[in-house]
């Protein structure tokens, strides 16, 4: 199962641009609330709704765990225990992890970034623990990809689509979109 997390304050466009470009690829992608509730908060106050709660996805080890950014979201991520429990099982089992925007700082503060590069939002590079800082776009580095903020969302998720073998599918879907053009 692929999850993107969302936590309260999280950068609309990174999550649902993800999302959306990952589901025309044909992966099946959910969306897990890491609050009480199904209904998480946008940094710029657009609610979702979550396909799913924390509760519902203890038992599974996912193939890959996708972190949007925004503030406080990223806070409320590198904050839950069992965001933190997701990733690691996730990253040990040879899963990909994926972060953007300030949400690579959770990546770094959990120690998956170690000998890696990685970008994030500007001034957030600190936050990378371990990690060699890049300016690119994106950034893929064996398991991990990262990547910048909300203008590079769809470079992530085609970044994303890669990884998880539908490369024909991103490209047909960026065709359509009109992305290169």
């Amino acid at each position: 199962m692929v999850i993107l997390f969302l936590a309260d304050g999280f950068e609309e466009i990174e999550a649902l641009a993800t999302v959306d470009i990952l589901r025309r690829c044909g992966i099946d992608v959910k969306t897990v609330s890491v609050s009480n509730s199904n209904a998480v908060m946008g940094a710029h106050h657009i609610p979702v709704v979550a396909d799913l709660r924390m509760p519902e996805i203890l038992d599974i080890t996912p193939t890959a765990v996708i972190l949007p950014g925004g503030l406080p979201g990223a806070d409320n991520l590198e904050a839950s225990k069992e965001v933190n429990q997701k990733l690691d099982e996730c990253y040990k089992n040879g899963g990909l992890v994926a972060a953007i925007c300030a949400a690579p700082k959770v990546l770094g503060a959990a120690g998956l970034l170690k000998g890696k590069c990685a970008v994030c939002y500007p001034g957030f590079e600190d936050k990378l623990l371990g990690a060699t800082a890049l300016t690119d776009r994106v950034c893929v580095c064996e398991n991990v990809i990262t990547s910048r903020g909300a203008g590079t969302s769809h470079d992530f998720a085609f970044a994303i689509a890669k990884w998880l073998e539908k490369e024909d599918a991103a490209f047909k879907i960026r065709k359509g979109m009109l992305y290169d053009e």
